[in-house]
């Protein structure tokens, strides 16, 4: 069974309801369809339901327990309006309509998010990288150990022998330029949590760059180097478990013939599941890379440092794929002991 499909099953077990911020693209609604068809819960469109339903029907696509909102006409807009008013990072942008803000799809899908109507958030597929960000951080809350908000894309090879299986999770890909020691270690416990809530497992998170452990010294590396320690020490205060290492090259990683010769003693070096970049140019060009000359599947960006799961979709994504990371943020929204029950509360 491949990873997406794992995904499915676990979510099949906790459906979630997922909020489609770009209710009215054809291959948005089309993900809507394949989501609930595949049984993993209640995908709502958000637009103007006589627009959706008129692209449903000449694209053939089923609505049939599909849920559509429309901001502008929805009970619910005049008390969004109010909580967004209440807002001190609202009030301070001087902008003195509410409703002008409210209505726009990222902002109503973040406000669903924030206040329970919805359990996960699928954004970005009709808009430039960061106009789904801005809503999220004006309204959704951080997580409380975290002051950074960054972004992970998760890759699936074809070849098992990287990661757990073949996957691998990437951070910071599309947010941080250019982090500092305390933003880089907070990125690495966030990816380790993500990856946790995905698999079950210990995360074994790499630092990356250019050295291995001592191998040069700059700035970069000792700031990565930096990190490691204070990764581990945010991590044990929030009671994490997960591995981390560094600083390292990515052969040390990722390949256990290099790790054995650069770190023998690492427990992340050769099988790290989770890869930390130093700065977004490195993060964001590796996937690139995989993308363009490996065979892999990658699904992302899924933001972190939210209290509520959220993905930023390429713009060019397939609905299949749309489909699928919004199972992953879906996963995301179930308590992690009920993905993962200890063994004597099994039946």
């Amino acid at each position: 069974m491949g990873f997406i499909e794992t995904v499915f099953e676990k979510l099949r077990k906790h459906p979630k309801r997922i909020v489609f911020a770009d209710g009215e693209l054809p291959r948005v609604i089309r993900a809507a369809e394949i989501f609930y068809q595949r049984q993993l819960g209640v995908p709502i469109l958000l637009g103007r339901r006589e627009v959706i339903k008129q692209i449903a029907d000449e694209e053939k696509i089923s609505l049939n327990h599909v849920g559509i909102i429309n901001p502008e006409t929805s009970s619910e807009l005049p008390l969004f309006c109010q909580r967004l008013e209440r807002l001190e990072r609202y009030r301070s942008t001087g902008n003195k309509d509410s409703r002008e803000v409210m209505v726009k799809p990222n902002y109503f899908a973040a406000m669903m998010l924030q206040y329970g109507l919805a359990d996960a958030l699928v954004g970005g597929a009709n808009a430039a990288g960061g106009t789904l960000l801005r809503p999220m951080l004006q309204l959704v809350k951080p997580l409380p150990f975290t002051d950074v908000v960054a972004s992970c894309t998760i890759v699936e090879f074809t070849s098992r022998s990287f990661g757990d299986d073949g996957v691998v999770f990437f951070a910071d890909t599309g947010i941080v330029p250019d982090p500092t020691m305390a933003q880089l270690a907070s990125i690495g416990v966030q990816s380790g949590l993500l990856a946790r809530q995905v698999f079950g497992r210990r995360p074994r998170v790499a630092m990356l760059s250019f050295s291995t452990k001592g191998s040069a010294r700059t700035p970069s590396t000792e700031k990565v180097a930096g990190a490691v320690t204070l990764a581990r020490h945010i991590a044990e205060q929030a009671g994490a478990d997960m591995s981390i290492d560094g600083e390292m090259q990515a052969d040390a990683a990722l390949d256990p013939v290099f790790a054995q010769m650069k770190m023998p003693e690492s427990h992340v070096a050769g099988k790290a599941n989770v890869l930390i970049f130093p700065d977004l140019n490195s993060g964001n060009m590796a996937v690139k890379f995989v993308q363009l000359f490996s065979d892999c599947q990658t699904y992302g960006q899924i933001l972190m440092g939210f209290t509520r799961p959220a993905v930023d979709i390429p713009r060019g994504v397939s609905s299949e794929n749309m489909a699928a990371m919004a199972a992953i943020v879906g996963l995301q929204a179930v308590e992690y002991r009920k993905l993962y029950p200890p063994p004597d509360t099994l039946d």
